[in-house]
């Protein structure tokens, strides 16, 4: 007797589908196949948690998920470019740092997109990637290093946290088109913040001041990223 055949309907999801979909849900990433080439997807929002477990009710980026995804996606055949998307409220410095020294040492075609806010931590972040970009409405809080937690007062602290400061500013002035006295400048500025010192600057001036390449949404950072993944093959060929 033969089985009756199934009735037809929706087709279901593909397996790879699936993936991409757990994905988003897991990582806030996401692998796109275009003409241009595959494209990695990769959301930096939230906080950035450090060696500290972030308050459940807390949307973070954790480290140890980001930094061995990074290394994986560097030497993967099967991804040809990385976008990133910032809406950040800062965090953890060392993590944020490694996060960043990690986009920056990449060979692959990276782009960088502010949406919302990179606030803090999240400046060398957003300045990481080999073209970066802000929408109009971005907001980027540019201020000094916090203390938190049990705090010894002795000189051997405050030349930590200077030192650690230091390492900050060297970093984005030497991936960005500000000077490092300018970025300093912006960090203990007294005018921007009621109760605190810092700079709070948005898109069109975070480009004036040469801390961000272009004014621009998803468009522009996917023509970039097109444009460097063809020149990257070029290389390669």
């Amino acid at each position: 007797m033969t089985e009756p055949t199934k009735p037809a309907g929706p087709e279901t999801e593909s397996e790879s589908e699936k993936e991409s979909s757990q994905s988003i849900l897991d990582f806030g990433s996401a692998l796109t196949h275009t003409p241009h080439g595959d494209i990695y997807c990769l959301t930096i929002i939230g906080q950035i948690e450090g060696h500290t477990t972030a308050a459940s009710n807390t949307k973070t980026t954790k480290y140890e998920h980001v930094l061995p995804l990074l290394a994986k996606l560097e030497e993967s055949e099967d991804v040809d470019g990385v976008l990133f998307l910032l809406n950040t409220v800062g965090g953890d410095v060392e993590a944020g740092l490694a996060i960043a020294e990690l986009i920056a040492g990449m060979t692959k075609p990276t782009v960088s997109i502010v949406l919302g806010g990179s606030h803090s931590i999240g400046v060398p972040l957003a300045v990481a990637a080999r073209r970066s970009f802000a929408v109009p409405s971005a907001a980027m809080t540019i201020h000094p290093v916090r203390m938190s937690g049990t705090v010894i007062a002795a000189p051997q602290t405050y030349h930590y946290f200077e030192r650690l400061q230091e390492r900050i500013v060297a970093f984005v002035s030497g991936h960005s088109g500000i000077s490092g006295e300018d970025f300093q400048s912006l960090m203990l500025k007294k005018d921007d913040m009621a109760a605190d010192v810092g700079s709070v600057i948005y898109g069109e001036e975070a480009v004036s001041l040469g801390l961000i390449d272009q004014v621009g949404g998803l468009s522009d950072g996917l023509q970039s990223l097109y444009r460097q993944i063809g020149e990257h093959k070029e290389k390669k060929t």
